[in-house]
């Protein structure tokens, strides 16, 4: 009896401080907006915003009359013309195509040497030269437009000589590719939204940040740690009670993010980009799945680094350092692609980040993977659970200064 009496209070201990920091916090308007407002809804729909921007703009030059500055144009009036029914409207030359370019007063420019009608008609090889910029991503559509109608209307001219001298067009293309593109519309989403899962992550962690600071160096500060470790609790329930409150918010954090991302997702033009996005709800119950044992794990995380911290402003410091690691699965996996292996998804933050770009892709994740996962996070989230418990052991953790 004195035993399971024993556990009760220790059950109801941890329930105090939860239900204690819980609702302290919600009285605060900060952590409010920055838990469930900020990043939860504000971020999605920039998100929406700006994909529906670039893709608008990228379809509206597509669709519009694409004015082209062409040096030499008299020189290919049939060049000219077959540009004209692709929609290149070509302007007045300029004196220098390149620097018109780069000061961006065109998005693509073309020139055409003096000796192209010679050259044609002797039947040699002429060059059409075609200036652009590539670090401008804004002008590719319209670079790519004006290369193809080039091209084509170069392979027709050389279909028609090769005709003219009684040759099969084929003579000239012996080896012919057939491409055969096995991306589905949902996979070509994954080029796309390649940092949704950071931006997950990022959620988990600002929803509970605020209170992994107040909780620990913000009462440290306030010397207001001294008082409850003064009762006759032991130090592993406090603990226990304040990341059971960071995680609840950082969850609540993520839910509300999965949820409006499950609404305005259905705003997001991918179709007209020929991809398929599913963010519904089987979406986010597998986001959520993968997500549980890293809330702890960066619940854990930021109630350490805030330990360490002699004040609450220190805290905010070393905890918005930290929050650089999350990035660096996202960052490794857009610029070195890598084929995933079973031992990757029990590493913390790179699990989730594969099954979540699984789950993009439409492939969907086995039991094995999410296990792995699961069982990956949270180990390393025990490993630090464990680590905090012993700095919170020390008195000194409740001395200001």
């Amino acid at each position: 009896m004195n035993t399971v009496a024993t556990k009760a209070r220790r059950a109801s201990a941890t329930l105090t401080v939860f239900l204690k920091e819980v609702r302290e916090n919600l009285r605060d308007r900060r952590t409010i907006l920055s838990a469930f407002i900020t990043g939860p809804l504000l971020g999605p729909l920039l998100f929406v915003m700006l994909i529906n921007v670039q893709v608008n703009q990228q379809l509206d030059k597509a669709d519009k009359p694409l004015h082209v500055p062409v040096i030499g144009a008299q020189y290919a009036p049939h060049l000219i013309d077959a540009l004209k029914e692709g929609g290149v409207v070509p302007d007045a030359a300029v004196a220098d195509p390149g620097q018109a370019v780069v000061k961006q007063d065109a998005d693509v420019a073309l020139r055409i040497g003096a000796h192209y009608g010679e050259a044609w008609r002797k039947g040699e090889p002429v060059q059409v030269e075609v200036f652009y910029d590539s670090s401008r991503r804004d002008t590719d559509s319209a670079v790519e437009r004006v290369q193809k109608l080039v091209e084509t209307y170069a392979r027709q001219q050389g279909a028609m000589r090769l005709v003219a001298r009684g040759l099969s067009p084929g003579t000239a293309w012996p080896v012919q590719v057939a491409t055969r593109d096995q991306a589905t519309p949902q996979s070509r989403a994954v080029l796309m939204f390649a940092m949704l899962p950071y931006f997950f992550v990022i959620t988990l962690f600002m929803g509970g940040m605020p209170l992994a600071i107040d909780l620990t160096a913000g009462e440290r500060e306030r010397q207001s740690l001294e008082p409850l470790f003064a009762n006759p609790v032991v130090r592993r329930k406090i603990l226990t009670g304040k990341l059971a409150a960071i995680c609840a918010f950082s969850f609540a954090s993520l839910a509300i993010t999965l949820l409006a991302f499950a609404v305005v997702g259905q705003f997001i033009p991918a179709e007209k980009l020929g991809m398929e996005l599913d963010l519904g709800w089987h979406f986010a119950g597998i986001v959520l799945l993968l997500m549980l044992p890293l809330v702890l794990l960066l619940a854990s995380l930021q109630t350490l680094v805030a330990a360490f911290a002699k004040s609450y402003r220190e805290a905010q410091t070393y905890i918005s350092l930290l929050m650089m690691v999350p990035l660096i699965p996202s960052a490794l996996l857009a610029f070195l692609p890598v084929k995933p292996l079973p031992w990757m998804y029990m590493v913390p933050l790179l699990g989730q980040n594969l099954g979540i770009m699984q789950q993009l892709r439409g492939e969907g994740i086995s039991m094995e993977q999410l296990g792995l996962c699961l069982a990956g996070t949270l180990a390393a989230a025990l490993v630090v659970i464990g680590i905090t418990a012993q700095q919170y052991r020390s008195e000194r953790l409740a001395i200001s200064g």
